[in-house]
């Protein structure tokens, strides 16, 4: 009798183990595949409204940047400051290492660094911080027009009080990507993995 009782637990076992499996899996699937599928999405909704607006800034180059901009040659725009103590720092030198891996074709993508805190970074100030990176151009202007780019590019950006009476921007951290006709092309978020990012780049460049 104990001999049947054990043999008619199998069946039971197995199913639970594939019961187990199933859930392994599943669970691989959503940590593996899941946030792949969700890179990007900022422009799930609207995406051809991103960038397109009525702003009006300067470039360090002298130039205007309107939406205009965007179109004749693959851009990347991120948002950030000059007082910014690690994100925006740590970004432009993964630009710069990025640039050195594409080597001549890196040349043709554009990056527009845009600040979000007008008030203390000056198209001088930009120029000067942004020197040190190939292909990168600093964005300022007006407050009122930069508030008219944060709006166009759907990015967060917020005024964060300090204890010493300073204050920080609390901002978005990913870089959007725009074809030559100047459409949303997708994004490389903050830290992203470098061969990640850089597959991004070589498709937006090759498009």
């Amino acid at each position: 009798m104990a001999t049947e009782h054990k043999s008619g637990l199998k069946p039971l076992r197995y199913v639970l183990w594939a019961l187990v499996a199933l859930a392994v899996l599943g669970v691989g699937w959503f940590q593996l595949v899941s946030p792949r599928s969700g890179t990007g999405s900022i422009a799930d909704t609207g995406a051809a409204a991103l960038g397109r607006g009525e702003y009006s800034l300067t470039t360090t180059e002298g130039t205007e940047f309107t939406q205009a901009s965007l179109k004749g040659q693959p851009s990347a725009v991120f948002f950030g400051f000059t007082h910014c103590p690690d994100v925006c720092p740590t970004t432009l030198g993964d630009v710069a290492s990025w640039q050195e891996e594409l080597g001549e074709d890196g040349k043709a993508l554009r990056v527009f660094f845009v600040t979000v805190d007008p008030e203390r970074d000056s198209v001088e100030t930009l120029r000067e911080y942004v020197s040190w990176v190939p292909g990168v151009i600093g964005v300022s202007g007006a407050p009122e027009e930069v508030a008219k780019a944060i709006k166009a590019f759907r990015i967060y950006a917020r005024k964060s009080p300090m204890e010493s009476g300073d204050y920080t921007m609390d901002h978005s951290s990913t870089m959007l990507l725009f074809d030559a006709n100047g459409d949303y092309a997708g994004l490389i978020g903050y830290q992203e993995e470098r061969e990640r990012a850089l597959a991004s780049l070589r498709k937006l460049l090759n498009s």
